[in-house]
């Protein structure tokens, strides 16, 4: 979606322009609206007829008049309550119906979007703001394109359909019942306008909270294992207190304008029973003409309390709007908008770095780096940690977006490839290890969802993960628990590995993918991976000597620059980095086997 205008102050903008973002919504199923709000018509019109029926039977009501001009009062009367809820029905199945399917197109298309931005847009925004805007906001502006709409449009035509009657039965008591309008108008506007900004605040709140909810359950074994459970528990309810408090702030505005519009009313219906009785008495007015005004009185106490009511529903609605409306304005880092009119479809998978020169936040990652992977070799990435490793693998699926002209893929610009077809061609497995909650088989063929059985234990067999998996009593179909919680550190990176080789990638990451297993287990997956790498670009990151001293060229990288390469005997005869790498784990190694 793309919103026909930024979302800013409420002062700045009318409201129309504010409901402006929803205009391809409410348009998608505008015949459905005319049908709905039809029903409300017709609906309304068999519902203000009935005064006129009472004011008809009661002024027939005398001495002598036939039983049978009683029962079709009644009849009548009968027949307009049952048409107007038939049509009433109609009308909420309607229009509470399509807020149902806007609600259900916004959060399809809030999720398209979010899953199109770069992962930069979640490290600037909080899980926690998205969940609340994606739940709590969704449903306030729901509420207002269904009941909202349903309501304000129920209130005009109630409200001008029973002004005008009493205009019709009497003009002087309808002034007179007018006359306080103008205050309810400005009361309903300056409350209205209190009622947006507390709303605002308070989702902002809202979203801390769900956010500091979804830290201490994700973390609650850390907050478990430094003794931090009450600490976290007086966090959490001054926080709550909070949020309780600012709802009390909204709640104390409703509790000011509902007994102000009340009073305003009550004072009305005096004034009727003083001035229209006067009218009575005098002759003026019949009986019935006054019965059917008080009546029509009554009619009008709905659409100024519901003015309030919708008041509320809209400024809410409003506020969430705006929220939501910022997930929709950021655009995605990487797109496909450089691909030429007739794309490349395969790749083989070399890769080149040109004078790559890359920063993040302004401070430099990578400097001046040229590095060239030929289709199907090995390339192992060694250096300490912060030396830019992760990041320069981060750029080749485009996670994060080189400078133009400095990566090319089979010699073309990175730029110019699809960005689907660049990642369907490798298989990543990040540092940071993530599986989803799911069976172990939904989560290795998640990247190849047509796989076969065989295939799947295929792949866990390569990364040593199968002899675990039988050993589950559900074998494939195990539940891994929230982000695989119940899978240790190596079981979870092996399945990652899983995950990446059934997709048969052109090119193959491991981002430090063996860090969790035992050298034992690493080497079984390195041998069962020599196959796999075969024909395919492979690059290993790692900090073990023994992970990569295979590779057909090892680089090292020291701050963002390539200060050594070559192979592992090459790199030991340099005596440089690498070396000292080198001999540092084989101390480590040795100081293990005494212990």
């Amino acid at each position: 979606m793309n919103p026909d205008t930024r979302f800013v102050r409420p002062e700045e903008i009318s409201m129309f322009q504010r409901f402006r973002p929803l205009r391809p919504y409410l348009s998608r199923y505008r015949r459905r609206y005319v049908v709905g709000l039809v029903c409300l018509v017709l609906a309304q019109a068999a519902g203000v007829i009935v005064p006129l029926i009472i004011k008809r039977g009661i002024d027939d009501l005398k001495p002598g008049t036939a039983m049978v001009v009683l029962l079709a009062v009644v009849g009548w009367l009968l027949a307009a309550a049952l048409t107007k809820a038939f049509l009433y029905f109609w009308t909420r199945w309607i229009l509470i119906g399509i807020s149902r399917d806007i609600e259900y197109d916004l959060r399809n298309d809030l999720f398209t979007h979010l899953m199109r931005l770069s992962p930069r847009y979640y490290t600037e925004h909080r899980t926690g703001d998205l969940m609340s805007k994606l739940t709590n906001d969704l449903n306030a502006v729901r509420n207002m394109v269904g009941p909202g709409i349903m309501y304000s449009a129920n209130t005009v035509v109630l409200g001008l359909a029973t002004v005008g009657l009493m205009l019709h039965l009497d003009w002087r008591l309808t002034l007179l019942v007018l006359a306080p309008l103008p205050v309810v108008s400005i009361a309903v506007k300056y409350f209205g306008q209190m009622i947006h900004e507390r709303f605002e605040k308070i989702q902002a709140h809202y979203s801390e909270l769900t956010e500091r909810v979804r830290e201490n359950l994700s973390g609650v074994r850390v907050v478990r294992a430094f003794c931090q459970e009450e600490a976290e528990m007086a966090s959490f309810d001054a926080m709550n207190r909070e949020y309780v408090e600012k709802n009390k702030g909204l709640i104390w505005i409703s509790s000011v304008m509902w007994p102000a519009m009340a009073l305003m009313f009550a004072i009305a219906f005096m004034l009727v029973m003083v001035v229209g009785g006067h009218h009575v008495l005098r002759g003026a007015i019949t009986v019935g003409t006054f019965a059917a005004f008080n009546v029509y009185l009554m009619y009008l106490i709905w659409p100024m309390i519901a003015l309030g009511w919708v008041t509320n529903i809209v400024q809410r609605g409003l506020a969430s709007l705006g929220r939501l409306m910022s997930i929709f304005e950021a655009q995605p880092e990487m797109d496909d908008h450089a691909v030429p009119p007739e794309p490349v479809t395969t790749l083989q998978g070399e890769i080149e770095f040109r004078d790559l020169t890359f920063s993040y936040n302004g401070h430099p990652i990578l400097k001046n780096l040229n590095l060239r992977i030929p289709a199907g070799k090995t390339v192992a990435i060694v250096g300490a940690t912060g030396a830019g490793k992760s990041t320069l693998v981060n750029l080749i699926p485009r996670l994060y977006d080189a400078p133009e002209g400095t990566l090319f893929i089979d010699g073309i610009p990175i730029r110019q490839i699809p960005l689907a077809t660049l990642r369907q061609h490798i298989g990543f497995v990040p540092q940071e290890t993530f599986l989803f909650s799911e069976t172990i088989r939904e989560n290795i063929r998640f990247g190849a969802v047509s796989a076969a059985d065989a295939a799947i234990e295929r792949a866990a067999d390569i990364s040593n993960i199968l002899p675990d998996i039988q050993g589950f009593p559900k074998g494939f179909d195990t539940m891994v628990g929230e982000r695989g919680l119940t899978l240790s550190g190596g079981q979870k990176q092996r399945t990652a590995i899983s995950r990446a080789v059934i997709r048969d990638p052109r090119v193959l990451i491991l981002d430090d993918a063996l860090s969790s297993v035992d050298t034992y287990t690493e080497e079984k997956i390195l041998r069962q991976l020599t196959g796999v790498m075969t024909g395919r670009t492979t690059i290993l990151i790692s900090h073990r000597v023994s992970t990569i001293q295979n590779a057909d060229e090892i680089v090292v990288l020291h701050d963002g620059e390539i200060v050594e390469r070559g192979t592992h005997a090459e790199l030991l005869a340099l005596n440089g980095y690498y070396t000292e790498l080198y001999n540092k784990q084989l101390i480590e190694e040795e100081l293990e086997k005494e212990v």
